[in-house]
């Protein structure tokens, strides 16, 4: 038996005047809480209770440390209850952080209808181009591109998805045919910036993997960005179909080489919900997970965004 729960046998005890009393609580035999209670004492070094055939009393000793530790162990068990409350029922702050486009047009606007289901939850929605390091940095979950790289983690698919191939028509009616990946050679490429060597697309189909160096006429760390130049007829970029798909349905847009898969990391499509491996799962974190991957969710945003 614990410390804590020795102190507890030892409160009842007082409280209730007996051995016999603390055990019925317990469901403990009198003898078994007057051991417990004893190893207390000896762990103490000072003795709590004078024990008669006819009831308890405390010592000196005893007086000051029940009125030190039962309003501590009300305060501890007060704390229980709330932690309990939080997996209980969906309460704090959620931190959430995502790539920047994907929480602009998807997530956010799906913020006050999850706040509406569940009031008691604060949202924290941090947006960048890179992703969060969950070991270090204080997010409950992250919404990215692909799976992890560390397999500690859990996830979530909140969203398939895929990289496309995106120019105007107004660009592709001044620029030559872009009918197989190596035609882009003669185009301007809006590339996103992922690092200092060149940017290279991937290329798949027929079970054939071509990559190719890409001519880069403008780079950005910004998928929005891309997207506005692809709009404005300054290049071809690639881009995650939820975000262009409004501008394709349009006309303001045109999907090419629909039948390669396309890439600039790796094949891992769709977005994903990354969070921590741990035995209980907080009920604001459960409460947002079930949401996004609700059946309709994601995608009624999706079709909400097409049809801005």
């Amino acid at each position: 038996m614990s410390t804590l729960q020795a102190m507890e046998l030892f409160v009842w005890s007082v409280r209730r005047g007996s051995f016999s009393g603390a055990g019925r609580r317990a469901g403990l035999s009198p003898a078994s809480v007057s051991r417990h209670i004893a190893q207390l004492e000896a762990s103490l070094g000072v003795q709590l209770l004078n024990r008669t055939s006819r009831k308890l009393a405390l010592t000196d000793a005893g007086r000051a440390y029940f009125e030190r530790i039962e309003p501590a162990l009300q305060t501890i068990r007060e704390a229980g209850s709330a932690a309990g409350a939080f997996q209980a029922t969906p309460t704090g702050t959620l931190r959430v952080h995502s790539r920047t486009m994907f929480g602009t047009r998807i997530i956010a606007p799906l913020i006050p209808r999850f706040q509406a289901i569940y009031p008691a939850v604060r949202i924290e929605l941090r947006l960048a181009e890179r992703p969060a390091n969950m070991t270090v940095e204080e997010f409950d979950v992250e919404l990215r591109i692909g799976l992890p790289p560390d397999s500690s983690l859990k996830q979530r698919l909140i969203l398939p998805s895929e990289r496309i191939l995106v120019a105007s028509p107004a660009y592709l009616d001044q620029m030559p045919q872009v009918a197989r990946p190596q035609d882009l050679l003669a185009h301007r490429c809006l590339t996103y910036r992922l690092g200092p060597d060149e940017p290279v697309w991937r290329f798949l189909a027929g079970g054939r993997l071509d990559e190719l160096v890409v001519p880069s006429g403008f780079s950005t760390n910004n998928g929005e960005v891309l997207r506005t130049l692809a709009v404005l007829g300054h290049g071809i970029a690639l881009l995650d179909d939820y975000t262009v798909q409004p501008d394709i349905d349009a006309g303001r847009l045109v999907r090419l080489l629909a039948t390669h898969r396309v890439t600039n990391s790796e094949f891992r499509e769709g977005i994903y919900a990354i969070f921590h491996d741990a035995e209980f799962v907080p009920a604001k974190l459960q409460a947002f997970l079930d949401f996004l991957c609700a059946k309709g969710t994601v995608r009624l945003a999706y079709a909400a965004l097409q049809s801005m």
